[in-house]
C-alpha cells in the first residue's frame, strides 16, 4: 500500500513516529491505530517533542508550554506507554515511544484496560503487521542491525568453543539487580485478536535495570527476585522456547522467550521472510550425521523451520531415515536443536562469519537510525526550530548517501563513529550514553 497521507494531527504525528529508530510506514491501518492510542492533545503534543531524551524543562522550552501544565500530559503518555520516562542522572527525561520495543508491547502489556479495549488495540496491531509494509521498510534492504539477538543455549558446545558472559542468560540475570515480568505482548495481541495461541503462559516478558522500572513504575508488569527471574528463565528451556534479549552486549533491558506462533519477530521471519529481523547469536548447530538417529526432534523443535529434512542417501535400517540439514543463513542460532536432540548428535559451534552486536543501547539506537534513514533526527532533534529542520535535510540526505553509510558501518570506522557520537552526546546532554 502506497503513502497514506492524513488531513488532521494524526499525519504529523505518524511521520514523527516513523521518524524514530524503528521505521512505520504509513498505511489506513496505521493511522487508525493512532487514533485509537492518542488522543488529539497527545498526539499535538509527541508531535511537538524533541525526538530524543529530554528533560521536562527543554519540553516546556521547546514546545512552549509551561510545566506544570506540561507534566500530567507527560505522565498520561507514559502511563499509556505512548512516552518513555526514564531516570537518568537523578533526573527523568522523556522521549517519544517508538512503535516497537516501544507502544506496541507496552500498550499489551497494560493491565489496567478493559477487555474490550485491548480487544480493539490487539486487532489494530494484528491489522498492522498482518500488512507486511513495517517488516519490508526495516528489513528488506538487508539490514542488519535488529532490535534484538538470539542468545544461545549452551547445554551442548562443540569442543574449545569460547562463550562471552553477554552470551549465557545466566551471566545476565546474575549481573542485573532489578527484574520486572509482564504479560508477553505478542502472544496477549494474539489472544484477543482472535488468532491461535500456543500453551505458554501469559505472563512470560522479562525485562532489567531502568527497563523494568519504567515498566514497574506504569503498571505493565510487577518487580520480581533474581531468583524468580532464574525459575522463568528454567521454565522457558523446558518450554524449549527461544531467547531473544536486547541487542546489546552491556546491560540489555529485556529477556524475551519466544515461540514461532507468536512472537512478532520470529514473525518477520517466518511470514514475511526477512531473516534479519533478529540477529543471530555468535553459534551455530552443526550435526554429527555419523550419530544421528533421523528421530526428525530438531525440525520440529525449530520455531523457524530452518532444519529441512532428506531421505538418506543409503537405506541401512527397515525404516527410511530422514536425515536433517540446517541452513545456516536462515538459523538464529537458539540452540533449541541441540536441547532435543536424543542421541546428542547436535553441537554448538562458533558461526564462520563474525557476528557483531552494539556495545550498548545507544550504540545499538545510533547504529539502527543511521541503516534506516533517520539519524539526523537524533542529531537535530528539535522539530520547532527551524535550524534544525535544515540541519535534518542536509544531514539526513549526506547520511543516505550509500557509500557513506557503508563506510560508517564498516570495522575501520564505526567504533570511531560512534565513540565521536557518545561524547557529542555527553556534552550536549550531560548524560553518559552508557546509561541508556
Amino acid at each position: 500500500m502506497g503513502h497514506i497521507v492524513a488531513k488532521d494531527i494524526y499525519g504529523p504525528l505518524g511521520e514523527k513516529i516513523d521518524s524514530l529508530s524503528v521505521r512505520t510506514p504509513q498505511t489506513k491501518a496505521f493511522y487508525a491505530m493512532l487514533r485509537q492510542l492518542y488522543t488529539t492533545e497527545e498526539a499535538e503534543l509527541v508531535v511537538a517533542m524533541p525526538f530524543g531524551l529530554s528533560t521536562l524543562g527543554r519540553i516546556a522550552r521547546l514546545t512552549g508550554r509551561k510545566p506544570d501544565k506540561l507534566k500530567p500530559i507527560l505522565s498520561r503518555l507514559c502511563d499509556k506507554g505512548l512516552v518513555v520516562d526514564l531516570d537518568l542522572g537523578g533526573k527523568y527525561r522523556y522521549m517519544p515511544a517508538p512503535f516497537v520495543i516501544g507502544f506496541f508491547e507496552f500498550t499489551m502489556m497494560r493491565t489496567d484496560i478493559a477487555n474490550e479495549d485491548i480487544g480493539n488495540y490487539a486487532r489494530s496491531f494484528v491489522d498492522y503487521l498482518d500488512e507486511g509494509n513495517f517488516y519490508s521498510a526495516n528489513f528488506g534492504a538487508g539490514q542488519q542491525v535488529s532490535i534484538a539477538r538470539s542468545l544461545p543455549y549452551l547445554d551442548h558446545l562443540g569442543d574449545h568453543v569460547e562463550i562471552l558472559d553477554y552470551e549465557r542468560v545466566d551471566q545476565i540475570i546474575d549481573a542485573t539487580e532489578t527484574f520486572s515480568v509482564s504479560n508477553c505482548s505478542c502472544r496477549h495481541k494474539k489472544h484477543h485478536a482472535g488468532g491461535e495461541t500456543c500453551k505458554v503462559p501469559l505472563e512470560t516478558c522479562t525485562s532489567f535495570g531502568k527497563a523494568a522500572e519504567y515498566l514497574v513504575r506504569h503498571k505493565m508488569g510487577r518487580e520480581i527476585s533474581r531468583s524468580e527471574m532464574h525459575d522463568i528463565a528454567q521454565r522457558s528451556k523446558e518450554l524449549k522456547l527461544v531467547f531473544s534479549v536486547d541487542n546489546v552486549r552491556n546491560e540489555p533491558s529485556f529477556l524475551c522467550h519466544c515461540c514461532g506462533c507468536c512472537c512478532g519477530i520470529l514473525e518477520g521471519i517466518n511470514k514475511h521472510g526477512y531473516p534479519n529481523s533478529i540477529v543471530s547469536s555468535t553459534l551455530v548447530p552443526r550435526v554429527n550425521m555419523a550419530e544421528c538417529n533421523g528421530c526428525q526432534k530438531c525440525a520440529r523443535a525449530c520455531h523457524i523451520s530452518a532444519i529441512t529434512l532428506i531421505p538418506e542417501a543409503k537405506k541401512t535400517t527397515r525404516k527410511r531415515m530422514f536425515l536433517p540439514v540446517i541452513n545456516e543463513d536462515a538459523c538464529i542460532g537458539c540452540g533449541i536443536c541441540s536441547l532435543v536432540c536424543d542421541p546428542a548428535a547436535i553441537d554448538m559451534q562458533k558461526r564462520d562469519q563474525q557476528v557483531i552486536h552494539p556495545e550498548n543501547t545507544f550504540e545499538r539506537v545510533i547504529l539502527q537510525c543511521l541503516e534506516r534513514g533517520t539519524l539526523q533526527n537524533q542529531l537535530f532533534d528539535d522539530p520547532g526550530s527551524i535550524s534544525h529542520k535544515a540541519m535534518r535535510g542536509i544531514v539526513g540526505g549526506f547520511l543516505r548517501l550509500s557509500p557513506v553509510k557503508k563506510a560508517l558501518m564498516t570495522d575501520t570506522l564505526r567504533s570511531r563513529f560512534l565513540a565521536a557520537m557518545a561524547a557529542g552526546a555527553a556534552k550536549s546532554s550531560g548524560v553518559n550514553p552508557a546509561e541508556l
